[in-house]
């Protein structure tokens, strides 16, 4: 086992791990924990009592966090031309269609969400391979396929994420930085848990939340108490 730092050794002895926190005192003490030089993001773990390999127990979805993410998120709209001034103006950061299409081809994946229209989706195809295991391949679903290109934009830059259960059951979505007011990480928190509430499957049975863990960026996970979410 790797020994802890000095400063690993503090946060560790800040946080009773025999415990679990309400969201409140979670979004404290994650701050507290929190000893790297840079702005640290803010994660949730929420582990849930599904089967992703059965498709009406997957859970996937969106959710407009109140306070954003913290994070200048890049987007590339991959629009026709009657679209790439609406896309520009939202605050899109690359907007265009054939070229952008050549450079992903070559490889080219530097942005955080692609938006597109329904229009365009079947030159997107061949690009599964490339876009589909970085998580940026659009989908109707998530609001990246759309015709409101403007609006999917500015959703998106206000603080819209995606999360989808992966194959062990967990959902991990990023809902802050460490720089934010306890109350803005614990109400980000709040709205992602809420929405995934929302999104039980009919069909899961017996415990839907199972545990919910909060961390920043090698920090320790704090647990939350599920009762209070």
């Amino acid at each position: 086992m790797a020994k802890l730092t000095k400063k690993q050794k503090e946060s560790h002895a800040k946080l009773d791990r025999s415990q679990s926190y309400d969201l409140a005192a979670a979004s404290v003490l994650v701050k507290d924990i929190t000893n790297v030089k840079f702005d640290a993001s803010v994660d949730l773990s929420i582990r849930l009592g599904v089967d992703p390999r059965k498709a009406n127990q997957m859970v996937r979805g969106v959710v407009t966090l109140p306070h954003g993410t913290g994070k200048d998120v890049k987007v590339l709209a991959l629009v026709t031309p009657d679209k790439e001034a609406e896309a520009t103006e939202a605050g899109a950061d690359y907007v265009g269609l054939d070229e952008y299409l050549q450079k992903i081809k070559g490889g080219w994946t530097d942005v955080d969400v692609i938006i597109t229209m329904p229009s365009v989706m079947g030159k997107l195809g061949p690009l599964g391979r490339i876009l589909g295991p970085r998580g940026l391949m659009p989908n109707p679903k998530t609001g990246t396929v759309t015709m409101d290109v403007a609006k999917a934009v500015q959703d998106v830059k206000a603080g819209k994420i995606d999360f989808k259960v992966d194959k062990t059951g967990i959902i991990h979505a990023a809902i802050g930085k460490v720089s934010f007011d306890a109350k803005k990480i614990e109400e980000n928190a709040n709205e992602l848990i809420q929405t995934i509430i929302k999104l039980k499957p009919t069909t899961a049975k017996g415990t839907y939340v199972k545990s919910v863990f909060m961390s920043s960026t090698m920090s320790p996970s704090i647990a939350l108490e599920v009762k209070t979410v």
